[in-house]
């Protein structure tokens, strides 16, 4: 529990969220708006909005205790762990499994699992239901990511996502030939107006996605035709489905993305029937989140992780080549 007064004229006026931000800096920005909304931050025992005024010798009390978290539940589910130390963990996820508890999914979760391995050794910043949860990759994307195990590492993570200074980079295969071979791809994305479950790319709405890509293999069938790419993509951006998005709009949807890639029927008509199979039994899109690199938040150095291509990802690419 914290508690802090108005007694000084520069902070009347402030409102509630900035004033909490400036003189408690060790809480991020959502946290505080989570714990503003949550009834647990009060002021004179009265609870405000975000953008409350302040007013002299008003009286704040922050309370930090997070009561979803006590409700989430450590499961044994197995756990990749490519590095972990004092301040966090970086995993190599699987597909198919689900990031943080959401609708629909109460449990079963990387969440449940590092509670579980890290009992109360995870940073709490931000929603009580995805402690340690820096940045998150969809569940049928496999990968590597970084879980924080305590705030100040969270903190200066999301710093680094936030500056953009965060090495990302996936392989994703795709349908088609990607024309040209490199880019960059940049729009804005929001919330799908049909759909909710997508997003979309919109010039006037939503936040900036860039997708830098570039194809390290095209394959061809026995008619010299170009049916599916393997391509690199380094992010900018982290946006919700950005490469799934960005690459169906340009044409060339990932191999296997049942929300955004329709299959052509007539590429995949003329592959082998053990290559269809392969496709077929794909737990997830084609999207794989191999190298993962950034500035450790006590050891002041970079440090570089890769992750090698899941099995089935190989199995596909290495049939499709021969």
């Amino acid at each position: 529990m914290h508690h802090l007064e108005v007694n000084v004229n520069k902070y009347i006026g402030y409102r509630l969220d900035k004033f909490v931000a400036e003189n408690l800096p060790n809480i991020s920005r959502s946290k505080i708006k989570s714990l503003i909304e949550k009834g647990l931050i009060t002021v004179n025992e009265m609870t405000k909005d975000p953008d409350y005024k302040l007013g002299l010798n008003d009286k704040i009390s922050i309370n930090e205790k997070n009561e979803e978290n006590s409700k989430l539940l450590g499961e044994n589910i197995k756990l990749n762990i490519v590095y972990e130390d004092g301040d966090l963990l970086v995993i190599d996820k699987p597909a198919g499994l689900v990031v943080h508890p959401g609708a629909g999914n109460k449990n079963g979760t990387l969440v449940n699992a590092l509670i579980y391995h890290c009992g109360n050794s995870l940073s709490s910043v931000g929603d009580g239901k995805r402690p340690g949860i820096v940045h998150r990759i969809d569940k049928d994307t496999s990968g590597l990511l970084v879980v924080a195990k305590n705030d100040s590492a969270h903190l200066n993570l999301a710093k680094q996502f936030e500056d953009h200074s965060v090495s990302r980079k996936y392989l994703a295969l795709c349908w088609g030939k990607l024309k040209p071979s490199s880019g960059k791809l940049v729009s804005l994305i929001s919330r799908s107006n049909k759909n909710r479950i997508k997003m979309m790319s919109s010039k006037i709405k939503g936040k900036e996605a860039i997708t830098n890509y570039k194809t390290l293999e095209t394959y061809v069938d026995k008619k010299g035709d170009s049916f599916a790419s393997l391509v690199e993509c380094k992010l900018e951006t982290g946006r919700t489905h950005q490469i799934r998005v960005h690459l169906t709009e340009k044409g060339n949807p990932i191999i296997g993305d049942k929300v955004y890639g329709r299959t052509p029927m007539l590429k995949y008509r003329n592959l082998s029937p053990s290559i269809q199979d392969l496709i077929k039994d794909l737990p997830g899109q084609a999207l794989h989140a191999y190298l993962l690199g950034f500035n450790h938040p006590t050891k002041n150095k970079i440090i570089e992780f890769q992750s090698l291509k899941p099995e089935y990802l190989s199995n596909l690419i290495n049939s499709i080549k021969n």
